[in-house]
């Protein structure tokens, strides 16, 4: 009897485990992506809303995050390097809590090409979640969410690469 209840409480657990990490994502898929604007470079501010019209990839990180430092490089060579010639993609990545001081040298020391941009107050990390790097965030060419993910796993990572490749192939034969 006891191994009969052990065993559901063993297939209910990972209900359990993923609604706890709903609680800290405020937004979902199909959901637009809400309005921010954010310093694109020192002194030059842009909004994710003059994005329309493109795939954006949407990274929350912090530089002493250790998940984060394992997925980053890897952004950079097998999302990044691929796409960053693609008029129709953009990456983004918002160092939670973290400004241009910390950043840059940050950037320049592991040798990372895409954009690492402050998210000082987390005005941007807000618009997201409550808790919990890395995360990653997709946005269609139309402003809606299309994926989103919240730490790092080899194959979450790997299905987020084949997302983005298929919907970038998807949008170049739409046009």
């Amino acid at each position: 009897m006891k191994l009969k209840y052990l065993c559901a409480l063993l297939l209910l657990l990972p209900l359990f485990s993923s609604a706890q990490e709903d609680k800290s994502t405020l937004t979902k898929i199909g959901d637009p992506v809400p309005a921010f604007s954010f310093e694109i470079s020192k002194g030059k501010k842009v909004n994710i809303g003059d994005y329309k019209g493109k795939l954006v990839l949407i990274n929350l990180f912090a530089t002493w995050c250790p998940p984060c430092n394992t997925e980053l490089p890897l952004a950079q060579k097998q999302i990044w390097e691929k796409n960053q010639n693609n008029p129709k993609f953009a990456f983004l990545v918002f160092g939670r809590e973290e400004g241009w001081d910390k950043l840059l040298p940050f950037k320049e020391k592991k040798g990372f090409t895409f954009p690492i941009l402050p998210d000082l107050d987390r005005n941007i990390f807000k618009q997201f979640a409550t808790q919990s790097i890395p995360r990653n965030i997709i946005v269609d060419e139309n402003g809606k969410i299309i994926y989103q993910s919240i730490g790092y796993s080899p194959e979450e990572f790997s299905q987020m690469v084949n997302l983005i490749e298929t919907h970038l192939q998807k949008m170049v034969k739409s046009k």
